[in-house]
């Protein structure tokens, strides 16, 4: 796998807590800066007939094809975790191999944003998790996106305690106002 200069992984304490909308939001603004970015989904798995798929709003904030971001054989129109979405439409597994196989970066990206799917340990594979997924691309950063619930500060505290061995920064997604606190 060509790396960027920087390696982020961006995972959730669960899903729909913001980790697009995080990602996207920090592509545009080291975009503002001149600071080259891409971002990477291995594998989306959406509702059919929404086009507000991960990867088309990770391509618009860093203006890349949609279908880079995330290969189109990687796209699974069932709101199920991916292998799950997979086994749905009777397609072949997923495996994490081929994942991180597939990441592939332009030569001068400083910032790469690699976003998994789910919570921490949502499949995204079937022989791996987001936790997985860090083991194996060693990222520099683990960007661990959280929402204002009850709970939440268990549900982060689990997480990092998952990702020891990785520097984490954790990210408050506030969706109703579009604030994000760190």
């Amino acid at each position: 796998m060509t790396r960027p200069s920087r390696l982020i992984l961006v995972t959730g304490t669960g899903t729909e807590v913001g980790k697009t909308w995080v990602t996207a939001a920090l592509s545009r603004r080291l975009r503002a800066f001149g600071i080259e970015v891409a971002a990477r989904k291995p594998a989306q798995s959406f509702t059919p007939g929404d086009t507000a798929t991960d990867a088309a709003v990770l391509g618009e904030a860093t203006d890349t094809p949609a279908d880079t971001v995330c290969p189109p054989h990687r796209w699974y129109p069932v709101p199920l975790a991916p292998p799950m979405a997979a086994d749905t439409l009777q397609l072949a597994p997923i495996l994490l191999d081929d994942l991180v196989a597939e990441l592939d970066w332009p030569s001068d990206v400083a910032i790469g944003f690699v976003e998994g799917a789910g919570g921490l340990c949502s499949p995204i594979a079937h022989d791996g998790d987001t936790l997985s997924l860090a083991q194996r691309v060693r990222p520099d950063l683990v960007l661990l996106v959280t929402e204002p619930v009850l709970g939440v500060v268990s549900q982060v505290r689990l997480a990092a305690r998952a990702l020891t061995g990785h520097e984490v920064l954790v990210a408050e997604f506030v969706s109703s106002s579009g604030v994000m606190r760190r």
